[in-house]
């Protein structure tokens, strides 16, 4: 690096050397997040702090679980909200030794910022625009200084690994404020979608520990259906927000065990679709958000994104 990179690196972050079969290595972790993993490491390597846009569900925080464990640091996993103040964030004198001994450094008990600024962490902020105007300007200041000064305890300058990561729903505008043009300029950004089906049905099957892909079994069917009919939540007329492969996962996985109840073990068996209309239940229902102007309720959205997979689908599909 020349010496503008140097000292632009020291004020923001040190960048990180990237061996070669580091990419490989963290990808192994990751299922279908090739690019916005590579643009995440890419970040992070150079010394940027990074804000990562898109719907639960998406494996942003298993992207950076990745990227800290091939890095060997920690990472501090804050959720915003308005209960996350600048003391929550930053830390706090033990009250009880303040009374005994008198305010110290020896009794501060540092908060996830501080934590992760003294040892060299990710500090992840999950849902960045819930958290409050106060909160957000004690995080400008570490993210612009790289250290931080906490009354009564001293300075802490944090190690060269540190990295501010956040998370921001843009689907979900409930409690949540506009993040300021301060906030922005501070954070490289990257968008995090829904990944494909494909790989959405190799992340069911790995996480329901179903068997291999390709063989024409009831375990494969109910992966496919349990990834179709997630996937209708998202794009129905009435739902605000759609269900994450978590709910997919969860879906095929209590499919399974109903198919098993009702002693349902071929994958045509004339029981099977109301028997998977009954797991939906149990696993998206809580998961998807309605629009409030629609005069509907989840169990009916379901039902429809039920009946488009397994009533017009298969009517479209047969001869004549």
């Amino acid at each position: 690096m020349n010496r503008m990179q140097t000292a632009e690196a020291a004020q923001i972050g040190t960048v990180q050397e990237i061996p070669g079969d580091a990419r490989e290595r963290i990808l192994s972790h990751v299922v279908g997040r090739e690019h916005e993993l590579e643009l995440t490491l890419a970040a992070v390597a150079a010394g940027r702090d990074i804000l990562l846009e898109g719907p639960p569900g998406t494996s942003k925080t298993t992207m950076l679980k990745a990227i800290t464990r091939e890095w060997g640091i920690p990472m501090f996993l804050v959720e915003g909200n308005a209960d996350l103040t600048p003391a929550k964030l930053v830390g706090h004198h033990n009250p009880a030794r303040v009374l005994r001994e008198d305010y110290s450094e020896e009794n501060f008990v540092p908060g996830p910022l501080i934590e992760a600024m003294r040892e060299g962490g990710f500090l992840y902020i999950e849902e960045l625009n819930r958290a409050p105007e106060d909160t957000m300007n004690t995080l400008l200041m570490a993210m612009g200084d790289r250290a931080i000064t906490v009354p009564r305890a001293g300075r802490v300058v944090a190690k060269p690994t540190f990295r501010v990561i956040a998370s921001m729903n843009p689907f979900d505008n409930v409690g949540t404020a506009r993040l300021s043009q301060s906030v922005h300029d501070r954070l490289n950004r990257v968008v995090v979608t829904y990944q494909d089906p494909e790989a959405e049905e190799r992340i069911v099957r790995l996480r329901a520990g179903f068997g291999a892909e390709g063989e024409e079994t009831l375990e494969e069917r109910i992966v496919s259906d349990a990834v179709a009919v997630t996937r209708g939540t998202r794009t129905h007329p009435d739902v605000r927000q759609g269900s994450s492969v978590r709910g997919a996962i969860d879906t095929a996985m209590i499919a399974a065990q109903l198919a098993s109840l009702r002693a349902i073990v071929e994958r045509d068996d004339e029981r099977y679709p109301e028997m998977f209309y009954d797991a939906m239940t149990v696993g998206l229902s809580g998961r998807i958000h309605v629009d409030e102007a629609a005069e509907t309720t989840p169990e009916r959205v379901l039902r429809e994104v039920w009946e488009d997979r397994f009533i017009l689908e298969p009517h479209t599909a047969a001869p004549g």
